[in-house]
């Protein structure tokens, strides 16, 4: 086998030289800040965005070349992805961006045989959530009822269901689904003023 060369992030270059290919990538690049969006500087969601958002979409294109007819790749978003959520506006955001490059890329590289997809999940009993110090009313609300495990599973099911029954979005649990739902027949004021009473803003 020919040495690889060219720089690529040390799991690509493993990829490269042991496998030759990648069936599956599952593209996990996630940090979370909450709060009231002026409450933090520009500096900190810089930090924010470059993880979740370049994150992501480093982890494509270093995957695209050992990524081959009949792989899928499963980015990690969130229900934040669904209608911007207060106090996680940055982190949303970031999510939103997640979804976008996720619709574009499924379009994009089928003409590669290749599939995209994203998981939705609310919030998830990860060390990352549980250490919000000070957590909004929307977590407390909806509760913390995912566990990794939960998402773990439904990355299974998007990595092994046949193609042609495998939507673009996973949503991940019981209440993404009739969140998304929701935000599709409801006109958008009074989807708006439903996420208001859920995050008491």
């Amino acid at each position: 086998m020919r040495p690889c060369r060219r720089w690529r992030p040390s799991w690509a270059r493993s990829v490269r030289c042991r496998a030759g290919r990648l069936d599956v990538l599952v593209n996990n690049a996630g940090v979370l800040i909450t709060g009231d969006f002026e409450s933090q500087d520009a500096e900190r969601y810089r930090w924010l965005i470059d993880i979740n958002a370049r994150g992501v979409s480093n982890g494509c294109l270093a995957a695209f070349p050992y990524l081959k007819r009949g792989s899928r790749v499963i980015n990690l978003a969130s229900a934040s992805a669904i209608y911007g959520a207060p106090a996680f506006a940055v982190y949303g955001a970031t999510k939103f961006f997640v979804r976008g490059l996720t619709e574009a890329l499924d379009v994009e590289w089928r003409r590669h045989g290749i599939r995209v997809m994203d998981l939705l999940p609310l919030f998830v009993a990860t060390p990352m959530v549980n250490a919000i110090a000070d957590k909004p009313k929307s977590v407390s609300r909806l509760g913390v009822t995912l566990s990794a495990e939960d998402v773990a599973a439904r990355i299974f099911q998007a990595a092994t269901r046949p193609g042609w029954r495998c939507p673009i979005h996973w949503h991940v649990g019981f209440q993404t689904p009739g969140l998304a739902l929701l935000a599709r027949l409801l006109p958008a004021r009074l989807y708006s003023l439903s996420v208001k009473l859920i995050s008491g803003y």
